[in-house]
């Protein structure tokens, strides 16, 4: 049953992302933004709802390991498995914007998320933890890309009027449906499958450390891997990488903000390498758009074997 079901999973991801990624972007147009736009908020909030779900549910349960790795598990599969798997299928054409503001955000919410766990190094104290107050920061963060984020729409919504002031109608309760249930089938699909492949994994004799940094990370990711694919097959490049970048500003700010409001995280020592790792990686990503614009095939293959050194390293780690 555990096969059957898993299989039942991946047909809701994959179906459900491909309605999503259209319902989204007809409703981009509808309210004249980028799609862009709707990739770094509709999408990209709705594809990291796993990550919040259980994140907040681990800091509710007082496990801040599985709190905090499986939020930097996430944006280091989202940077290497998501933008490489995607790029290998159609090269991911990165916006000017996105290069001088979106992912430059993106590392400076990573880079303000070392410091606050940095607790025995900058302030001296006995243990490294991600308090109350370093969690009103990091949504403090939050509020700052979402101001941004409207300003941004309202500049490319008048833009985008003055460019076309006509344009053919479009059922925004059919798109509505589309979005919603779409996202509705990610989440309950992605739920499945992690729960089934934990259970196969289990059976093999895995240990249970070794499927949460493996199978849950990942398992929480697919909706992202899966509607950005789906999104770079419909040569929605924008979605994509807007998809992409967005969850993670969205994994570090709100997530673990509001986890740690909730219960302050206490910080694993080991965690600090995923964290500098992560930090590097969205460095290089950073690099691979400046690049024509753009991120090619040679970049996605980089970036594919990238996550698989990394998934041997946890495993060997571990």
């Amino acid at each position: 049953m555990n096969y059957i079901f898993l299989i039942i999973g991946f047909a809701l991801l994959i179906k459900g992302a491909d309605f999503f990624v259209e319902g989204s972007s007809n409703i981009a147009k509808a309210l004249k933004v980028s799609p862009l736009l709707i990739g770094l908020t509709i999408v990209a909030f709705g594809t990291s709802s796993p990550e919040a779900t259980v994140s907040i549910a681990a800091a509710l349960d007082g496990s801040a390991g599985v709190a905090l790795g499986n939020v930097v598990g996430s944006n280091i599969f989202n940077i290497t498995l998501v933008v490489g798997l995607t790029a290998l299928i159609n090269p991911l054409k990165v916006e000017n914007e996105t290069i001088r503001k979106e992912i430059p955000f993106t590392l400076v919410a990573s880079i303000t998320l070392l410091v606050v766990i940095s607790d025995i190094s900058l302030q001296f104290l006995s243990e490294n933890f991600i308090s109350r107050g370093d969690g009103f920061i990091l949504l403090l963060f939050f509020t700052i890309f979402l101001y941004y984020i409207f300003e941004v729409a309202r500049k490319s919504r008048d833009q985008i009027k003055e460019e076309s002031s006509a344009s053919e109608p479009l059922s925004w309760g059919k798109n509505s449906l589309l979005t919603i249930a779409g996202l509705a089938a990610i989440i309950f699909g992605g739920d499945i499958v992690v729960d089934n492949a934990t259970a196969i994994a289990l059976s093999f004799g895995m240990s249970e450390t070794l499927v949460g940094l493996t199978i849950v990370a990942v398992g929480t990711s697919l909706p992202e891997l899966i509607t950005s694919i789906t999104a770079a097959i419909k040569k929605q490049s924008d979605i994509a990488i807007g998809n992409i970048v967005g969850s993670n500003i969205f994994n570090i700010l709100f997530v673990l903000g509001t986890a740690s409001v909730i219960s302050p995280l206490a910080v694993d020592s080991k965690i600090f390498i995923d964290v500098v790792l992560m930090i590097i990686l969205t460095g290089i990503l950073l690099i691979f758009s400046r690049t024509n614009f753009k991120v090619g095939k040679v970049e996605g293959f980089f970036l594919v074997i990238a996550y698989v050194a990394y998934a041997v390293y946890i495993i060997l780690r571990n």
